[in-house]
């Protein structure tokens, strides 16, 4: 039973980024062999994460609560949402310390291939956010910080064309990011330079 366990958790950890069949199996050593200082707490870590961290409610970033603490801040630019693929994205663009408004995660982008469609973006709760944004606020920019990937600005020009019946401005990232790259992989130099030179879409 303990070889069947043991065998389940490097299967398990091999599916990690980064991490392969061997990898996993000396991580897994590393971890029984450190039980009370590494595994256990990592552990209730892992536990405490399932548990209670999920989607923001406006914007989908990870949350504790309701609302993320980017939503909850009243200091951040209301009329300034940058929208990105993934959390990591999101997280890197905090890291450069460039922007200061809010977000929307769309957890991916368009590709028919794998499943991921305008529904699974969630778009519509997108267009519904920026209508909100419309009616409150002026002077409203929304930020494609999509990836320079095919996929990425496939995503970036959907977007652009759904957001068209607001009197918004649309711009992109730009200068620094390189074709075919991805937002998370950039350095904070790299990513605060194409947020400052972003340009306009359309």
């Amino acid at each position: 039973m303990e070889e069947d366990n043991l065998k389940n958790l490097i299967k398990r950890l091999s599916k990690l980024p980064g991490l392969g069949p061997r990898s996993a199996q000396r991580a897994a050593l590393f971890l029984i062999k450190n039980k009370e200082k590494d595994m256990l707490p990592l552990s209730k870590a892992l536990y405490d994460v399932a548990h209670y961290y999920k989607p923001c409610v406006q914007c989908n970033n990870l949350t504790e609560s309701d609302k993320c603490s980017i939503c909850d801040d009243p200091r951040r630019h209301q009329n300034r949402l940058c929208v990105v693929e993934d959390i990591s994205d999101l997280w890197a663009i905090e890291r450069s310390g460039v922007f200061q408004g809010k977000y929307f995660v769309l957890g991916g982008n368009l590709n028919i291939m794998d499943g991921r469609g305008p529904s699974e973006l969630g778009i519509d709760k997108l267009v519904k956010y920026v209508s909100l944004m419309c009616d409150t606020h002026t002077s409203n920019e929304i930020i494609l910080a999509t990836s320079a990937t095919v996929e990425g600005q496939t995503t970036a020009h959907y977007i652009a064309e759904r957001l068209q019946e607001f009197s918004i401005i649309i711009s992109r990232l730009a200068h620094g990011v390189p074709v075919g790259g991805e937002l998370n992989y950039l350095d904070d130099g790299t990513l605060a330079l194409a947020m400052k030179a972003r340009t306009p879409v359309g």
